[in-house]
Parts: C-alpha cells; structure tokens; sequence
C-alpha cells in the first residue's frame, strides 16, 4: 500500500514539474521583437536546454490546429483576451495541464475521475480566454466616454486626427491604449484609418465605438466639428453605460443564483466520487445509473441554457 501511494506522489510530482517547466518555457511572452534588435551585435540570445524540444512540440501542435482549421479561430481567442501567445504555446499549456489534471484525477478516484478531468481541462481553459476577453471588452466600453472626451479635447487644441488618437493610445488605460496604439502602428504602414478603426469595433464587439467609426469616417468626406460630433457620441455612451450598469446590478443576484444551481450537482458529484467512491460508482454498474447520468447531464444543460437566457440583457 505504501510503496502504491508512494508511486502515485511520484507521478503526481512528476506531471506538476511538468506543467511548471511547460509554463516557464512557453508562458507569456514580451511583445515579438527581432533577436538582432535585443541582442548586440556579435551576440548570441542564450537558449534553455528545453527550448528546442518544446519548440518542436509547439510546431507540431501547430501543424495539428492546422489540419483541423483551428488555428485561425484560436488565434482570434488569444487576441481578443488580450494574449501575446502562439497558438502552440497556448495549446503546450492546455496539454501539460491536462496531464496533470488527469494524473490528480487518477491518484483521487481513479479511471473515470482522470477521463473527466483531462476533459474538463481545455474546455476550462477556452473559458477562461473566453472571460478575459469578456472583462477586456467591458474594461474597453467603460474607458470609451473618457477616451472620446480626451480625442475631443486634442482635436480642439489644434492637433490632428492622427496625432490625437496617438494622444489617446499614450494617455488612456489598457485595454483602450493598447488597442489605439494599434490603430495608429497600422495606419503607419498604410492601411486605411477606417478600416483599423471598423477592425477595432469588431475585435471589441463595440457598437459604441462602430459610431465612433462612423463619425469619423463621415467627417472625413463631408468635414464638420468632429470635436463637437465625438461630445454627443460621447454623451450617448455615457448614458447607455449608466443603464448598462444599472442592470448589470439588477441582474447579478439572478446569475449568482444561477451559478450556484449549475455548480451545485458538479460539487456534490465530485465530493462523493474522492469521499465514497463506491457510493456513487453504484450508477455506472447498469443502464439505469447511465440513463439516470444521461438524464441529468441534459437537464442540467437546458436549465443552464434557460437562465443564461433569463439573466441575459441587450440593448
């Protein structure tokens, strides 16, 4: 028993160190600058040991995302959460974690726990980018009316449209500094204004600032005050944050309670399966367990759908 025990905290160790050096090889990154910018002349950048092993596993990760044409889609993902990473990188991560999940798994319960747990890890991570991205878009809608009153102030003291949104890009917070900071590098190598700006709209699915485009590309063909436009762009936004807000936190107790409910069944599943495994593996031993499991995944799954709708508001 102990030399059993003693194997699993091996193995445990083992795929932990694993994920460690996993992410201190592949993590996030600087911004992608050329080796002879960094380095002197003469010089060569210093290598890690692991650093061509775990580059080869990332270019075939990358050859398999190809294959299955997901690399554009994933590649969108880390954008919009804001992430500087491959799409290797990311997926050398999600696998290392995986393994390590699935090792946790087999050491606490056993087969079943190892599967559903290696499993759950990369739908995890896909919601984890998916909730970055969440918080960067409503950071972004937040910082919107500041920004446009800044643009606005820089076009009224005299300065140029361009070198106001380079105003905007070095003054304001991420992740609007960052995302006008790309406006104005690709405007740099000649791409049109307008469409960077329609770019940024999409990439922040922002309808407030797909105005902001408009306004601005309307003010190019036909001139006008765009100081004056952006403060009544500005105006409106500001409002419709306000009612934003306000439901925000009408409805937050109705996606609390939500939460809870979906997490509920997951908890006490899981808890059983570590404290009593043979209590709870009595439903995996005939049909009507696996019927009663079928059952409840797709309840669970219509009635997480149903409040997502409830709690969920546009306007």
């Amino acid at each position: 028993m102990s030399s059993a025990l003693a194997l699993v905290a091996g193995l445990l160790l083992c795929f932990g160190a694993l994920a460690a050096v996993t992410t201190a090889i592949v993590g996030p990154r600087p911004p992608r600058v050329s080796v002879d910018r960094r380095t002197a002349p003469g010089s060569a950048a210093p290598a890690g040991r692991l650093a061509g092993p775990a580059q080869r596993v990332v270019g075939f990760l990358e050859h398999g995302l190809a294959a299955f044409g997901r690399t554009g889609q994933l590649a969108v993902a880390l954008e919009r959460a804001g992430s500087a990473m491959r799409t290797g990188d990311f997926m050398l991560l999600v696998v290392a974690h995986s393994l390590a999940a699935a090792a946790a798994g087999l050491a606490l319960s056993g087969w079943i726990m190892a599967l559903l747990l290696a499993v759950v890890t990369p739908v995890l991570a896909m919601q984890v980018l998916k909730f970055k991205a969440g918080r960067r878009r409503a950071a972004f809608a937040d910082q919107l009316d500041d920004s446009l009153q800044l643009l606005a102030g820089s076009l009224r003291a005299g300065h140029s449209l361009l070198r106001a949104l380079d105003a905007v890009s070095r003054e304001a917070e991420e992740p609007t500094s960052a995302e006008f900071s790309r406006v104005i590098n690709e405007t740099r190598v000649g791409r049109p204004l307008g469409d960077s700006l329609d770019d940024t709209a999409r990439r922040m699915s922002s309808d407030d600032f797909k105005w902001v485009s408009q306004a601005i590309a309307i003010h190019r063909e036909v001139g006008g005050d765009l100081a004056d436009v952006l403060d009544t762009v500005s105006h409106t936004i500001r409002e419709r944050n306000g009612i934003r807000r306000q439901v925000k936190a009408l409805s937050a107790e109705g996606k609390m309670s939500g939460y809870v409910l979906m997490m509920l069944p997951i908890g006490i599943t899981a808890f059983l399966m570590v404290s009593n495994p043979k209590y709870i593996g009595a439903l995996t031993t005939n049909i009507i367990g696996w019927a009663m499991i079928t059952a409840a995944v797709v309840f669970m799954t219509v009635g997480g759908l149903w409040m997502r709708k409830v709690v969920s508001f546009k306007f």
